[in-house]
C-alpha cells in the first residue's frame, strides 16, 4: 500500500472517517517517514500538528517496505519521544494517541513511582510514544542513565512548542536547549519534527538552525521548514477599553453568560486570577481558578470540569498556556494584556478549533505595563552576579541552589534559571546534590542579551499598538508573526463593528467596587532560617525560636491586586514622592484593623502600642501611617526601629539568605524604645510600608522580642507580588 494511503488510514482512526491530510501535513509525514529528514512546522493552532507525529509514529513503528512512495527500512523504528512543555498537554496527547491505536506513556515529576515500569515497557518495545518534559532532560538520573539509551533507540523525536528553544521567543525555556545534546546523540538519519504555532521569522530561523545540530544527512540537507498562513477563521477579535479594574470585573459579571459555550479568562498574576474567580462565583457563575500555585490535583480537576463543560470558565494565568486542548472552546478573554502580541496569539489560539465562531476579548488595564516591567526585571542577571556564582562553584564538590543563595543576591527562581543557562552553555553541570563547575571558558554575551531585551521592549510597544489600532486586529497579529499572507479578516471589531459595548450595569459595578475594596492580606510569620547562613558569617540556622517570632500579620493589599494594587503601587513605586499617608488609605487601614479584631481569625490580643520601622525612601509615609493608627486606636507611638547607619530602605529584591545576611545586626532599638518595651503587657503593632521577602519584618520583630516586647503584630500597607 502507498505511504499516503497508509497515512490516511491512520488519520481516520485518529480523527474520524471524514478526515483527510492537508497537503503540508502529508509533506511533513513524507519527509519524516520516507526521507528521514528533520522538519519544522510553523502552523496555526488547530492545523493538526499532532496528527503529523502520530501518523508518522504509526508508520515508522510498523516498518517494512512500502510501495509507491519509498521505503521504511527495517522491522519497525524505536519509540517516538515527544518533548512537551506541560503536563496537561501530555495528558491530552496520551488520550489522542490511544484513539489511533498508539500506546503512549509519560515520564514526569507527577508519576515518579511509574518510572521503572515505563522503562521496562520501553525496553520490551511495547511503548510507541514517550512524552517527557524539557526539565526531565537535565534531571541528573534521567540525563545520565535514561537519556543516552533513549536517544540511541528513538525512532522519531518530536519537539512540541518549539519556539521555547529560542531565547528570541516569547516563552523561552533554558531546559529546551538540552535538546542539542539529545539531537547530537541520535542515530544517523533519525527523523526529527519540531512544531509551533507562534514563531516569527527570527524565531523560526533560530529554531531551524538548532534543529540541524548533529545533522549528518548528507544529500538530504538542512531541516525542511513548512510555514503556513496563520489566520484563524473562527476567531472574532475585539478590545474593550474600560476605565478601571472594577469596570472590567463588572463587565464580565454582566456579559459572561452571553459568551458562547465555555472558555478561558486569562489574568496576568496569580492574585488577579484568585480575585476574579472568587468575584465571579459570588455573582453566581461556575468558574475555577488555575495558576502555577495550584496543586496538581486542583489543576487536573479544573481542566476536566472545563472539558466536561461543568464550568463556564477557567480563570487562569499563563500556567495554563500551551498545556490545554479543548477544541470546542467558545471564548478567550484577557483581563490585562500579555506583554507580547505573539504570546497573545498563542493564548487566544486555544479557542475556536472545532466551532464555527469563538469570541476573543482583550480588556487591557493601566496596571499592565507595571506588571510587564516586573517580569522583565527577572531577565538574565548582570555579569558580576553570574561570575560570582561561577567562582563559588567547585569542580569536585557540588553546591546546592540553597547553598549558593548566600553568595549571590538572586531569588531562587532567577538563580535556577541562570544555572540552567550556564549548564546548557557548558560552564556548569547539574549532578546529584547540586551544581559543579566544568572549568570550561564561558562568555557573557551582553550584546545578545541587550538585543533580546530590546526585542521584548518592542513587543510590549506592539501590544499597546494592538489595543489601540483601528485596523484589522487579526492582520496585526499575523504581521507580528511575519505571516506574508496577512490580510484583513473581516470579522474583528474594527473590520465588522463591535459585537459588545462597554456598558456596565450599576449593580455589577457596585458589586465589583465593593469586592475590590475589601481589605486584608495575611502576612505569614517566618519559622525557619534560610540555608547556608553560617557560611557567610551569620550564626543562624534551623528553626526560629518561638520566643523570637512575630505573630501572623496583615497588610491592606497586594501590589498585584486588581483592587488596592493600583492605589498602593502609586504610593510605594520607586518614582513616587514621599508624603503623608492619604486619607482614603489611612481610613482603609483603620477598617483593616477593625476587621482584624472582629473577623474569623482575629489577633490573639489587642495591641497596646505602635512601633514603626524607619525608612530611607518613605520616612514620612511610614511615620504618618504609624501616627494615624496610634491616634485612632488611642495607643502610644513608642518610636522607630532604625538601621545603624540611618533609617532602613528595604533593599532590592533578592533571595532570603542575602536578605538575612544584609539585615542581621543592621537595626538598633533606641534606649527609650527599649525601656518602653520592657514594661508592656500586650502585643506591639509593627508598622512598615511594603513586605517583600518578609525578612525585614522578621528581623525587626526578633529584635523587639529580644528587647522585651511580649508579642509583635506586623502591619503593612502592601505585600509585594
Amino acid at each position: 500500500m502507498a505511504v499516503r494511503e497508509r497515512a490516511e488510514a491512520v488519520l481516520r482512526r485518529l480523527a474520524g472517517e471524514h478526515a483527510r491530510l492537508r497537503e503540508d501535513q502529508w509533506r511533513a509525514i513524507e519527509a519524516l517517514v520516507v526521507d528521514q529528514r528533520r522538519v519544522l512546522c510553523v502552523q496555526r493552532t488547530g492545523w493538526g500538528k499532532s496528527a503529523v507525529y502520530f501518523v508518522a509514529t504509526a508508520l515508522l513503528r510498523a516498518g517494512g517496505t512500502v510501495e509507491g512512495g519509498g521505503t521504511v527500512e527495517g522491522g519497525g523504528a524505536g519509540p517516538t519521544v515527544i518533548v512537551s512543555p506541560l503536563l496537561a498537554l501530555m495528558r491530552n496527547q496520551v488520550e489522542a494517541a490511544a484513539r489511533a491505536g498508539i500506546q503512549a506513556r509519560t515520564i514526569n515529576s507527577a508519576n515518579l513511582d511509574e518510572w521503572d515500569e515505563i522503562a521496562a515497557e520501553i525496553q520490551a518495545g511495547t511503548v510507541d510514544v514517550l512524552l517527557i518534559s524539557p526539565e526531565r532532560l537535565n534531571n541528573p538520573d534521567f540525563r545520565d542513565s535514561v537519556l543516552p539509551r533513549l536517544a540511541a533507540t528513538t525512532g522519531l523525536l518530536v519537539v512540541d512548542e518549539a519556539h521555547c528553544v529560542s531565547d528570541w521567543g516569547h516563552d523561552f525555556r533554558p531546559d529546551y536547549r538540552r535538546l542539542r545534546t539529545f539531537l547530537a546523540g541520535l542515530p544517523e538519519r533519525t527523523p526529527v519534527l519540531a512544531t509551533t504555532a507562534t514563531a516569527n521569522q527570527r524565531v523560526t530561523d533560530d529554531v531551524a538552525e538548532q534543529l540541524n545540530t548533529g545533522n549528518a544527512q548528507g544529500d538530504v540537507g538542512d531541516a525542511l521548514v513548512l510555514r503556513g498562513p496563520l489566520d484563524r477563521a473562527s476567531l472574532r477579535l475585539a478590545v474593550l477599553d474600560l476605565p478601571s479594574a472594577a469596570h472590567r470585573l463588572g463587565w464580565l459579571a454582566d456579559h459572561l453568560d452571553q459568551l458562547p459555550g465555555s472558555g478561558i479568562i486569562y489574568t496576568l498574576t496569580v492574585a488577579a486570577a484568585g480575585e476574579t474567580a472568587e468575584f465571579l462565583r459570588s455573582r453566581g457563575y461556575a468558574v475555577a481558578a488555575y495558576t502555577g500555585q495550584s496543586d496538581d490535583a486542583e489543576r487536573r480537576a479544573a481542566e476536566q470540569d472545563l472539558l466536561d463543560n461543568k464550568i463556564k470558565a477557567l480563570v487562569a494565568t499563563s500556567a495554563l498556556g500551551m498545556g490545554f486542548d479543548k477544541p470546542d472552546l467558545g471564548f478567550v478573554a484577557h483581563l490585562g494584556a500579555p506583554p507580547s502580541p505573539i504570546a497573545y496569539y498563542q493564548q487566544v489560539g486555544r479557542a475556536g478549533r472545532a466551532v464555527e465562531h469563538a469570541e476573543v476579548l482583550l480588556l487591557p488595564g493601566v496596571e499592565d505595563q507595571a506588571i510587564w516591567r516586573y517580569f522583565a526585571s527577572l531577565a538574565f542577571p548582570p555579569e558580576d552576579q553570574v561570575r560570582s556564582v561561577l567562582r563559588a562553584l567547585l569542580p569536585d564538590r557540588p553546591l546546592s541552589t540553597p547553598a549558593l543563595e548566600p553568595i549571590v543576591d538572586l531569588r531562587r527562581t532567577r538563580l535556577e534559571l541562570m544555572l540552567k543557562v550556564l549548564d546548557v552553555d557548558g560552564a556548569v553541570r547539574r549532578v546529584r546534590g547540586g551544581w559543579l563547575a566544568t572549568g570550561e571558558p564561558w562568555h557573557y554575551d551582553e550584546a545578545r542579551l541587550r538585543r533580546v531585551a530590546q526585542a521584548r521592549t518592542a513587543e510590549q510597544e506592539a501590544m499597546r499598538e494592538y489595543a489601540a489600532t483601528g485596523d484589522c486586529r487579526m492582520e496585526f497579529l499575523r504581521r507580528c508573526l511575519d505571516d506574508p499572507e496577512a490580510v484583513p479578516c473581516g470579522r474583528c471589531d474594527n473590520c465588522a463593528g463591535a459585537q459588545y459595548d462597554t456598558a456596565v450595569s450599576a449593580p455589577a459595578l457596585a458589586a465589583a467596587q465593593a469586592w475590590l475594596g475589601r481589605t486584608g492580606v495575611d502576612i505569614a510569620p517566618k519559622k525557619l532560617w534560610p540555608t547556608g547562613l553560617e557560611a557567610v558569617g551569620v550564626p543562624l540556622r534551623g528553626k526560629i525560636a518561638p520566643s523570637e517570632q512575630a505573630l501572623p500579620g496583615r497588610a491592606l493589599g497586594r501590589l498585584s491586586d486588581l483592587g488596592w494594587g493600583g492605589r498602593l503601587r502609586a504610593l510605594v513605586a520607586p518614582e513616587a514622592s514621599d508624603g503623608v499617608i492619604p486619607d482614603d488609605v489611612a481610613a482603609a487601614m483603620v477598617e483593616l484593623l477593625r476587621d482584624w479584631s472582629r473577623g474569623a481569625d482575629p489577633w490573639p490580643a489587642r495591641p497596646v502600642a505602635v512601633v514603626a520601622i524607619g525608612s530611607r525612601t518613605r520616612p514620612r509615609l511610614v511615620h504618618s501611617l504609624a501616627e494615624r493608627i496610634a491616634t485612632v486606636g488611642r495607643l502610644p507611638l513608642l518610636g522607630e526601629v532604625t538601621a545603624h547607619d540611618g533609617p532602613s530602605g528595604g533593599g532590592p529584591r533578592g533571595n532570603s539568605a542575602q536578605r538575612v545576611r544584609t539585615l542581621h545586626d543592621a537595626f538598633v532599638v533606641p534606649a527609650p524604645l527599649a525601656d518602653a518595651l520592657a514594661g508592656l503587657a500586650g502585643p506591639v503593632l509593627l508598622v512598615d510600608d511594603v513586605v517583600d521577602s518578609g525578612w525585614t519584618m522578621t528581623m525587626v520583630s526578633r529584635l523587639l522580642r529580644r528587647s522585651g516586647a511580649p508579642a509583635v503584630l506586623p502591619l503593612a500597607l502592601a505585600v509585594a507580588g
